[in-house]
């Protein structure tokens, strides 16, 4: 039943009139969606909330706001340093050009120190203890967009060169006994992560596209057949990003940059994989069928079930992370699973249009061809046919496997057993600043207050309590905390007197782990300090970068502990619908679960001891995971649909070696254009992208060399006929060893 309804699709997609007509309508929809459509770079947002409203640090943000209101804007910290120390004439242009900014003030600024003001031994009081660094605070308007404040800095850079002679922005921080100057803080760093992203979008477009047209030309050494796919990924691009912009003018999404690139990949990586799966399998039929319809429909209707189940099966995952609450990861859901939905309809209608308009051709110079078309066609230029032969080095892995499994089944486990163990060891981080290039400008000016004022001077934390007028020793108490270098004296609000501030400088860089820890140390304290004064506990609000930054560490190791069963839960039911076998179930799920350890293994191995890099993102494994569990099981899939059909007429062994044999050339393709083009990520500048990318294409490769053709056959070998339960086995005479 299944394959007459393929059939007619076939038909009707690739047929020689429904060929055309599949290409006319992609043009149609393509070109319309492009004209009368937005841009999705129109309406990303790079600095959309990743917390709820909810969370402590967002409500206590909200407190202060309330009480303690600035009016002010979002600071930019011009980090000046000199490393033989700070002259007296640096200090006096400082002045110069801070009197400058307060009467020429640069686009969006709002207020400026007026250092100009201050008397020289007064400034040099702000100076650090060894001399070599000052910082300038410059207010920048808290609506201004990253694109808007970047345009402020150049303007702010101008007129700093036309003070300073040496040009200090230009100049590099290792310089010797030359002023420089880096723009950090708050404003900084938004400034260079959307700078980071922006930069990225095109190189990695390209790079993607390079990669997978190089890939493809040397696995099928065909200009035409190299163009198919990414055809096809073109346009299911073309389509699919309009969409989204338009989801996110209307406000029902949410997007940024970082999600945009991801989608980037993953769409070539999977979208290339679909494609292959059908064009394998049609060549293969080329060879068998004179007719080029009547091996495509035996192609299609061999292919299509599981391209579209593994196309629903990672739209299904991405779908998951909705149920997040974290602005990331959540907003990565609509976007990553219609781009797999688009894809996955991509290659089951334009493609087949496409094989359908070229048929044989699409494989010159090597256009396969039956036995008898090929006598022809030898005979035609006098010479002697070549008989064709498969590729039987597929077929040896998996007949190796199946009369093997214990000693290949051992073996795999160790390999891999051997690389999860490292996953035990990884370290993470949630600094934000980790993640760009130490020659960022925002991550060398701070460095610089770091090292030469301490680091938690860059983002104190802020402490605000309600005291219902009674008076407490927390300012004493806190500064007994282990991590609190300084605690300021009490402000009170001018709103509310009951309301009142501390502003508490940690002793660790306010990004660090160790410095995430202190905040539950310094709420404890403030509420038992209140309770002994008998004031409510409930009174007590912690916000700052380091209080943001501790609750979303909270809240992504909850979606982990929410995500990673549902996404394994729903991978597991629809393994156990399509195969019918609780067991293999089961053990494919296990196997692309022991990949992702590995993976994550053996990328802290790299990223750690060769990268030198102390701590990976704390986004990385729930990323990593729904990328590497769903694409993986892909594959298994693939494989296993093949064993399973073959099974039908063949012994388990055989059928063994001839699913591996039949599926190892194309996944194999597949796996390694998939992992190369996340591993394009890696050539990027943000760690996140560079750490995700390694990972997931660690894990690809592992599952593409080590889990499908070696674990995945040598399980199923030993299981043998309760490998199909409880399901009735197709042949149970056929499953003896």
């Amino acid at each position: 039943m299944s394959h007459g309804i393929f059939s007619k699709i076939a038909n009707a997609v690739g047929g020689e009139r429904g060929r055309w007509i599949t290409l006319a309508v992609w043009i149609l929809i393509v070109v319309a969606l492009q004209v009368f459509l937005p841009k999705s770079a129109d309406y990303k947002d790079d600095a959309a909330p990743d917390l709820a409203a909810s969370e402590p640090s967002v409500v206590a943000q909200k407190v202060m706001d309330e009480q303690f209101p600035t009016g002010e804007g979002t600071p930019a910290l011009i980090t000046w340093f000199r490393s033989t120390g700070l002259t007296n004439v640096d200090l006096a242009q400082i002045q110069k050009f801070s009197k400058e900014l307060q009467q020429n003030p640069v686009d969006h600024q709002k207020t400026v120190v007026p250092y100009d003001k201050m008397p020289l031994p007064v400034l040099k009081q702000q100076v650090s203890k060894d001399g070599t660094t000052f910082i300038q605070t410059v207010l920048m308007d808290s609506e201004a967009t990253s694109d808007e404040l970047k345009t402020s800095f150049e303007e702010l850079e101008k007129t700093a060169n036309g003070i300073f002679v040496d040009k200090p922005f230009d100049q590099k921080v290792s310089s010797k006994d030359t002023l420089t100057a880096r723009t950090t803080g708050p404003a900084g760093i938004s400034v260079d992560a959307t700078e980071l992203f922006s930069d990225a979008d095109v190189s990695l477009l390209i790079g993607t596209v390079l990669l997978v047209l190089i890939f493809l030309l040397v696995i099928y050494r065909s200009p035409i057949l190299a163009f198919i796919p990414l055809i096809a990924v073109g346009f299911a691009y073309l389509a699919v990003t309009p969409i989204i912009a338009l989801l996110g003018k209307e406000g029902i999404i949410t997007y940024g940059s970082q999600g945009l690139s991801i989608m980037t990949v993953l769409l070539f990586g999977a979208g290339t994989d679909y494609c292959l799966f059908l064009i394998a399998r049609f060549r293969s039929q080329l060879h068998h069928d004179e007719n080029r319809y009547t091996a495509f429909k035996k192609a299609f209707s061999n292919t299509a079930g599981a391209i579209a189940l593994s196309g629903f099966t990672v739209m299904a995952a991405l779908l998951i992370l909705l149920v997040a609450k974290y602005g990331s990861i959540h907003n990565f859901a609509v976007p990553f699973s219609l781009s797999i939905l688009i894809m996955m309809i991509s290659s089951l209608t334009l493609v087949p249009a496409l094989l359908g308009i070229f048929g044989r051709i699409s494989f010159w110079p090597f256009v396969p061809r039956t036995e008898e078309m090929a006598k022809a066609h030898a005979a035609k230029k006098g010479k002697t046919v070549k008989p064709h032969r498969e590729n039987r080095f597929w077929h040896r892995v998996g007949e190796m496997s199946a009369q093997h499994p214990i000693k290949t089944f051992v073996i795999t486990i160790l390999i891999l057993g051997g690389c999860a163990i490292f996953a035990t060891q990884v370290k993470y981080t949630y600094d934000t600043l980790s993640t760009f290039p130490k020659d960022m400008p925002s991550r060398e000016g701070f460095t610089l207050i770091s090292d030469h004022f301490g680091a938690g001077q860059l983002a104190p934390v802020d402490l605000i309590v309600k005291t219902d007028g009674e008076k407490t020793d927390l300012r004493t108490n806190l500064q007994k905390e282990d991590g609190v270098a300084n605690v300021s004296i009490g402000t009170p609000s001018a709103k509310n007197p009951d309301y009142v501030m501390y502003t508490i400088e940690l002793a660790d860089n306010p990004y660090s782990n160790e410095a995430m820890d202190v905040i539950p140390d310094i709420r404890g304290t403030a509420e038992t300090t209140l309770a002994d004064a008998g004031i409510s506990k409930n009174n007590v609000w912690i916000a700052g970068q380091t209080a943001t930054q501790y609750d979303s560490r909270a809240v992504t190791k909850q979606d982990e502990a929410l995500i990673i069963p549902l996404v394994i839960g729903l991978i597991a039911l629809l393994l156990l619908v399509y195969l019918r076998s609780v067991t293999a179930m089961v053990y494919l799920v296990a196997t692309v679960l022991l990949s992702f350890f590995s993976a994550l293994g053996l990328g802290w191995l790299i990223i750690h001891y060769v990268l030198g890099v102390e701590a990976i993102a704390g986004l990385i494994p729930i990323y990593a995971f729904v990328f590497i569990v769903a694409l993986g099981e892909d594959y298994n899939i693939f494989m296993i649909s093949s064993i399973w059909k073959k099974s039908r007429e063949l012994p388990l062994r055989e059928a063994i070696t001839e699913g591996v044999g039949q599926t190892g050339g194309v996944i194999t393709s597949a796996g390694i254009i998939l992992a190369g083009t996340f591993a394009v990520l890696t050539t990027l500048p943000i760690q996140l992208l560079v750490q995700f990318g390694l990972i997931t294409a660690i894990g690809v490769l592992l599952d593409t060399f080590i889990v499908r053709p070696f674990l995945v056959p040598a399980i199923t070998m030993l299981l043998g006929k309760w490998a199909f339960w409880p399901a009735r086995a197709p042949r149970n005479d056929h499953l003896r060893r």
